[in-house]
C-alpha cells in the first residue's frame, strides 16, 4: 500500500472550512496550518475535526517550513484571506506548485492590487493611498462626488465607507485607523478609491497551471438599510447565455492573470459600468457565504470541488476547464438585514420562506435568547437564504418575495434588553 496523499491546508475558517472535507473525500489527507497563534473570534473556535495535524506557526519561519516539510505535502492550499500571502510564502520555500511571492502583495493589498490591475493594461478606478487626513481631503475635493474609503487589507466590507463629502471621508479615514480590521489586528493602511457606478457581480474562479475556470457568477443587488449605503441584501445567478457572463468572465482571466494566479480558487468583485468592466477587488481564496453549497446546486460544481480537483487531478482540471456546466438552473442568495435590536424571541415568519417553491436553504445566525443588533455590516447579519430553480421566472418571484419580508415584521425582539 502506497503512501497516503497530504495537502496542507491554511486557515480553513468558516464555511472555506468544507474544502477539508472535500479534500479527504477525494481520499486525500489534510493538514490544517494556522497563520497567526489564534484564530481572529470573528472566525469562531477553530474545528479540527479530520485534520491529520494541526500547526500553527509560532512566528520562526524557517520552524514553521520544517515542521510542515516533515508531513511531505504535496501542495498548500489557502482557505481565508488572512492565509493569502504565507500560503504563498510556504508554497515557495517548500518548492511546490502556488503563485510565487512576487505578487503576494497585489493579491492582499487593495491599494497595490488595483495598481497591478493597471500595469497590466487593464482599465481600473482611481485611487489614492491615504498618508494623512489633509492629503485625503485635498484628494476628494479634486475628485468631487461620492468616493470609497476601506482598509487596504481586510475582508466582509470590514470598514468600507461611500463618503459625498471631504469631511465625511476623514471622518471614515480615522475611524478605520483607530480600531482593528476583522481579523483582529490593527489596520495598517486606508486607500480611497474614486465611486464606481453600474451593476456590481461576482465572479468565482479556480486555476490550475495557469489556466482559469470560472465556476460560479453572480449579480448584487443592494439597498439602503440602518443608515447603510449600498448595503447587498442579495444576489442573483448569471448564466453563460447572458451577455454580461463572457464581458465578465474575460475580464476577470485577465485580472487573474495580472495578479500572478497560477493556481487555486479566486473571488472576485467586479463592477460593470458604462465603460466596460472594473475591478473592485479580489480575494485569491475561496469565497464565503456558504456560496459554494448553492454553487453546486445551480451549475453542478463550485470553487471547492474545482480547487480540489485542481490539486488532486490537475490533468482532468485542465481537460475540462472550458466545458459548459453540468446543469442549468437559476439561484438567488438573500441576506438579511435586521432594522430593529434587542433580545431576539423569534422569527415569526420563517415558515412563509420555507414553503417556497426555489426554497433550498434558510440559515439562522442569531439563536432565540441572543442579543439582535441593527444591521450595518456582514457579522452582524442574521439570516441566509438560499433559492434554486430551473425557471427563472419562479426564482425571481421567490426572491422578491424574501426580500419584501425581510424587515420590521420579521424578527420578534424584546427591545427592553
Amino acid at each position: 500500500m502506497g503512501k497516503r496523499r497530504t495537502i496542507a491546508l491554511v486557515d480553513p475558517y468558516g464555511a472555506v472550512n468544507k474544502v477539508g472535507s472535500a479534500f479527504r473525500e477525494a481520499g486525500i489527507d489534510c493538514v490544517r496550518v494556522q497563520s497567526t497563534p489564534e484564530v481572529p473570534p470573528s472566525y469562531g473556535p477553530a474545528d479540527l475535526t479530520g485534520y491529520t495535524d494541526n500547526i500553527v506557526h509560532d512566528g520562526d519561519m524557517d520552524h514553521m517550513v520544517k515542521r510542515l516539510a516533515a508531513v511531505r505535502p504535496e501542495a498548500v492550499v489557502v482557505g481565508s484571506e488572512l492565509g493569502v500571502e504565507f500560503t504563498d510564502r510556504l508554497n515557495e520555500a517548500l518548492g511546490l506548485p502556488g503563485n510565487g511571492t512576487a505578487l503576494s502583495e497585489a493579491r492582499r493589498d487593495k491599494f497595490v492590487q488595483i495598481e497591478a490591475v493597471r500595469a497590466a493594461g487593464l482599465p481600473t478606478t482611481r485611487q489614492l493611498r491615504v498618508e494623512d487626513a489633509g492629503q485625503l481631503a485635498a484628494w476628494h475635493e479634486e475628485s468631487g462626488g461620492r468616493i470609497v474609503v476601506k482598509p487596504v487589507r481586510s475582508a466582509r466590507n470590514d470598514g468600507v465607507a461611500f463618503c459625498d463629502t471631504p469631511p465625511e471621508s476623514v471622518a471614515a479615514y480615522h475611524r478605520i485607523m483607530s480600531r482593528d480590521s476583522v481579523f483582529d489586528v490593527p489596520n495598517e493602511g486606508v486607500v480611497a478609491q474614486e465611486y464606481l457606478r453600474g451593476v456590481e457581480f461576482v465572479v468565482n474562479t479556480v486555476s490550475c497551471r495557469g489556466r482559469h475556470r470560472i465556476t460560479d457568477v453572480w449579480r448584487y443587488q443592494k439597498i439602503t438599510v440602518n443608515g447603510v449605503r449600498d448595503r447587498i441584501n442579495g444576489m442573483t445567478s448569471v448564466p453563460p447565455g447572458d451577455a454580461d457572463w463572457h464581458t465578465l468572465a474575460d475580464y476577470s482571466c485577465a485580472v487573474l492573470d495580472a495578479l500572478g494566479i497560477k493556481f487555486g480558487p479566486v473571488h472576485l468583485e467586479v463592477m460593470l459600468t458604462g465603460a466596460g468592466p472594473r475591478l473592485v477587488e479580489a480575494g485569491a481564496r475561496l469565497c464565503g457565504a456558504d456560496v459554494a453549497r448553492y454553487a453546486v446546486l445551480l451549475t453542478g460544481e463550485s470553487q471547492i470541488d474545482r480547487t480540489v480537483q485542481a490539486y488532486a487531478d490537475p490533468d482532468g482540471f485542465l481537460n475540462e476547464h472550458r466545458d459548459p456546466y453540468a446543469l442549468d438552473n437559476h439561484g438567488a442568495m438573500a441576506f438579511f438585514a435586521s432594522p430593529v435590536e434587542g433580545v431576539l424571541r423569534g422569527y415569526p415568519h420563517v415558515g412563509l420562506i420555507e414553503e417556497l417553491e426555489s426554497c433550498r436553504g434558510v440559515t439562522l445566525r442569531f439563536k432565540p435568547g441572543e442579543r439582535l443588533e441593527r444591521t450595518v455590516d456582514d457579522e452582524g447579519e442574521p439570516v441566509v437564504v438560499g433559492l434554486i430553480h430551473p425557471d427563472r421566472s419562479v426564482l425571481l418571484r421567490d426572491f422578491a418575495t424574501v426580500c419584501y419580508l425581510d424587515g420590521f415584521g420579521f424578527y420578534d425582539v424584546d427591545p427592553g434588553h
